[in-house]
């Protein structure tokens, strides 16, 4: 293999690019990335998960300079309000629940101290939760046995500052942009993509193509036909309306998700600006009802009209087809209720780097990562269809439709598992584990019956001990944190502190 062409710029693009400048020129590999100015990107993806933070490491990427390019801000988590029932709220948070004793999940000590009146709220045992909804933020610290060491953290930010940034940073490692729409595509006799036209009557051949290209999927929709896996009937909003605003509030370290009566809204504050937008069903809430309802609930002024975007949740069924991989829109949507979006592109790019085909064939790298790929969306798929369905919201024929729907086979057993048991279903590979598992669970009213027989090995004198102990720490430990608009200043300044390393984790702060 010695050229690669990336089709689209966008986040997705310049994601690729710069992790294929960084770890694949050095081998000989060019790339060249095409797009097209005349083109729009979707460009609202601006919130995060902790993975990010991993991604810009290993490309070698200052996060201090990334958060001054990008006018980022810090995220400890994602706050829910109204999904079990109006008026309810909850934080699901980048970090843990209590910790473990002897192998004795936290939750199920928390549980049996509940059932005896003796328990705080779960929310009391979780630092990046009280710290988050105190404006409060701080790096995680790098001793184990440390409350601050708990949680980690994540990034509001501007997504086309991003792609900008990262632009820079490819380019300056030697990928190629060239300016151009595709006007015809061609294949060889296998059927494998072999050139791009360009309507300037440019062509540009490779060895392996990446598509990039967004909903339009041109190369591995349009091109070669590859199915698309509708996934409308469990997550059935199919638009958003967005528009940034101004805000004079300090910004808290947290993502916002408001259900409505026919979807969600959506609040990121970044360091100049508010990120807004509101995902609906068309079946319940019409264009002009929707712009009209965000509009009349911004913290702020705007300064642009909202836009409109379409979309259905779903995933091609393989995104790696013969000598073309589809990463970010072309390859599926789920609607960032979890701000997955960046880390479905980042995971991509890792695994396909991984099984990366350095000879002319690839088929068993090609099955794998396309098995590893599905795993990633149907997890992530599921994680969000619970948000929907574990509601007691009857207010609106839609919260009726996602109260009552059926669901997939896997969610139903593991929602099952922990009603009848406190049971959480664990696994090796999947970006969503054990606390944020918990964290909707109980953020929306589901109650296990029981808990683990484990739990009675401690006595319930000594379990309150241990939880009015942790409870301490917490409060300790966030009493002690700097606010958060304080850190962005320092991190943003003349002097900023060196940031500590991370790992590949929604809840680890630190890399041992």
């Amino acid at each position: 293999m010695k050229k690669i062409i990336i089709l689209g710029g966008g986040t997705a693009g310049w994601m690729c690019a710069a992790a294929m400048a960084r770890f694949l020129i050095p081998r000989g590999i060019a790339i060249t990335l095409i797009e097209s100015d005349q083109i729009g990107t979707v460009g609202v993806g601006e919130a995060t998960l902790p993975h990010l933070r991993f991604f810009n490491q290993t490309l070698g990427i200052d996060e201090n300079a990334f958060m001054r390019a990008t006018l980022a801000t810090y995220k400890m988590g994602i706050e829910f309000q109204h999904w079990g029932r109006i008026g309810d709220a909850y934080i699901h948070p980048f970090g843990e629940y209590g910790r473990e004793l002897d192998g004795i999940p936290f939750h199920h000590l928390w549980l049996k101290a509940r059932q005896s009146g003796r328990a705080a709220p779960l929310d009391d045992y979780a630092l990046p939760v009280k710290a988050a909804a105190a404006g409060k933020f701080d790096f995680p610290h790098p001793n184990p046995r440390s409350i601050l060491s708990t949680f980690s953290y994540a990034f509001h930010l501007d997504a086309g500052l991003y792609a900008r940034f990262l632009r820079d940073f490819a380019e300056q490692l030697g990928v190629e942009r060239v300016e151009g729409r595709v006007d015809t595509i061609g294949r060889d006799e296998r059927g494998h993509i072999s050139a791009l036209k360009l309507q300037d009557g440019n062509s540009l051949g490779a060895d392996f193509f990446v598509d990039c290209s967004g909903f339009r999927a041109l190369l591995l929709g349009d091109t070669l036909q590859t199915p698309f896996l509708d996934w409308s009937r469990w997550l059935p909003c199919d638009s958003a309306v967005a528009v940034p605003c101004e805000s004079n509030r300090p910004p808290p370290p947290y993502t916002r998700a408001i259900a409505h009566s026919a979807g969600w809204q959506w609040q990121i504050p970044l360091q100049h600006r508010t990120g807004n937008g509101l995902v609906y069903a068309r079946d319940h809430l019409s264009d002009d009802q929707a712009c009209q309802r965000l509009m009349n609930s911004l913290p702020g002024p705007t300064s642009t009209e909202p836009r409109i975007l379409r979309f259905k949740a779903g995933r091609r069924k393989n995104s790696w087809v013969g000598n073309c991989l589809a990463i970010g829109l072309s390859s599926g949507f789920l609607e960032p209720l979890e701000s997955t979006g960046i880390y479905l592109i980042q995971i991509a790019i890792t695994k396909f780097l991984a099984l990366w085909p350095q000879g002319g064939s690839y088929p068993a790298g090609r099955r794998e990562f396309n098995r590893q790929m599905s795993l990633e969306y149907e997890r992530i798929r599921d994680f969000l269809i619970l948000h929907y369905h574990a509601t007691e919201r009857e207010d609106s024929a839609f919260w009726r439709y996602c109260r009552y729907m059926t669901i997939p086979d896997d969610l139903r057993l593991k929602m099952a598992l922990y009603r009848e048991q406190g049971y959480i279903v664990g696994y090796g590979h999947g970006l969503f584990l054990q606390p944020s598992w918990l964290a909707v669970y109980h953020g929306q009213r589901i109650l296990p019956k029981t808990y683990s027989p484990q739990a009675d090995l401690l006595a319930l004198d000594e379990i309150d001990r241990l939880l009015s102990g942790y409870r301490r720490l917490v409060q300790k430990g966030v009493a002690a944190m700097p606010d958060h608009a304080s850190v962005i200043a320092r991190q943003c300044g003349m002097r900023p502190l060196p940031v500590p390393p991370t790992a590949m984790s929604l809840y680890g702060g630190i890399a041992l």
